[in-house]
């Protein structure tokens, strides 16, 4: 019967160490592996295939994707551009991904998650209100300046706003080449203004730590709701 019982101790043990390598990115086998350039796909792997080590180059490590700012004309006055091993070659493997987030006066990121990876949010101008929301429904938020740093945890759902007088620019980093996301707004909200709504009524103003205002006060500090 113990023999019995170690075995199953084992197995399981096996089952939970494969689960977690599955789970996460693959380590890299070579020093290097940029994406091989599109073409007709007849393989589908977990993935991008590498190209030829003899065509490797300098700027299959470099990107400049990022230099300028998204688009900001739109409901929410935000853009984000996520950077991937599809775009950047030299990314392939590394089990990273990097973004920038664009947030004009009174723009915001609404909710969302990334099954696939932690995120890194990093402030190079303006002012940030950013936070997250854990399994237990706790919300954590933090007012960011220019050089702090917050982490939003792999799956939890998460927000920015610019929460200053000037447009605020954020670069992230992605503990996986493909974070994914995951929208909420358009599966429990009736519509974009409804979300910010609801969002600034229950999460932003209810929990806001410190900055206790009142849903009047936040409005008059973000016109666009």
């Amino acid at each position: 019967m113990s023999s019995y019982f170690s075995c199953c101790i084992v197995f399981l043990s096996v089952i939970c160490f494969c689960t977690k390598i599955c789970s996460a990115d693959s380590d890299n086998l070579q020093d290097t592996c940029p994406t091989s350039p599109p073409g007709k796909q007849t393989i589908f792997i977990n993935g991008f295939p590498c190209k030829n080590p003899n065509s490797t180059a300098a700027p299959d490590f470099k990107t400049s994707k990022l230099t300028e700012p998204g688009n900001t004309d739109n409901f929410l006055g935000s853009a984000v551009t996520l950077v991937t091993a599809a775009d950047f070659p030299g990314l392939n493997t590394l089990g990273l991904s990097i973004a920038r987030t664009d947030l004009r006066v009174d723009g915001m990121v609404s909710l969302h998650s990334h099954p696939r990876a932690s995120e890194l949010f990093f402030v190079s101008k303006g002012i940030v209100l950013a936070g997250f929301i854990d399994t237990k429904n706790q919300p954590f938020q933090q007012v960011l300046a220019e050089g702090d740093v917050f982490v939003f945890p792999k799956g939890l759902l998460h927000f920015s706003l610019n929460f200053g007088y000037d447009f605020a620019t954020v670069f992230s980093v992605f503990n996986s080449q493909n974070p994914g996301v995951v929208e909420i707004s358009g599966a429990i909200f009736q519509s974009d203004l409804d979300m910010i709504d609801r969002m600034t009524e229950g999460f932003l103003t209810h929990h806001i730590g410190n900055l206790t205002l009142n849903k009047r006060q936040f409005r008059k500090l973000n016109p666009i709701i």
